[in-house]
């Protein structure tokens, strides 16, 4: 099997279920920019993180394919696939938990930074924030299953929290914001 189809080069894509849309459509949108995301995570795994990081970043890249397939199947589909559940929430808010019990409580925003791998997942977490904007646009024209945004929006939470963790993993000190005044 080729890798290229020429089915897209009229500007349309399929959605899962065989329906055609434009590929600037805000579901395409959606899934692409978790695409992105899901990249990001790949390369923040790519650096030597923390036991603890490793396991829980390829939970999540897991639970980006299945978030991307939720996105690009409309739950009216015919079509079975796995959606994103109050597990896959649940199980970034225990992350969290986790994490953060060696984690100091923060008095001050912190500037994005430090090692690598915190450095990276700092960005991961901003395109997080991009695709949950996605999300909600799409979720204003058209249906999507009810846990995308909550997802996405804890994600973001995790992706902060887990960049706090690997700075510290790696004894790299964050950096407070300090507005001049």
């Amino acid at each position: 099997m080729k890798i290229y189809t020429k089915t897209g080069d009229s500007g349309e894509t399929s959605l899962f279920g065989g329906t055609r849309v434009p590929k600037s459509n805000e579901r395409i949108e959606a899934y692409g920019t978790v695409d992105e995301l899901n990249s990001f995570v790949g390369l923040a795994t790519s650096y030597e993180l923390s036991d603890a990081g490793t396991k829980y970043l390829r939970k999540v890249q897991e639970l980006l394919f299945t978030l991307g397939a939720d996105l690009a199947t409309p739950p009216s589909s015919q079509t079975r696939i796995d959606r994103i559940s109050e597990d896959d929430v649940s199980f970034l808010e225990d992350a969290i938990d986790e994490l953060e019990k060696d984690l100091e409580t923060l008095k001050n925003f912190i500037l994005p930074g430090g090692s690598q791998p915190g450095a990276t997942l700092h960005v991961a977490r901003t395109i997080c924030r991009r695709a949950e904007r996605a999300t909600v646009a799409c979720s204003k024209s058209d249906n999507i299953s009810e846990n995308c945004i909550k997802f996405l929006n804890r994600l973001s939470d995790f992706l902060f929290v887990v960049a706090r963790y690997e700075n510290k993993h790696a004894a790299v000190r964050e950096e407070t914001w300090k507005p001049d005044k």
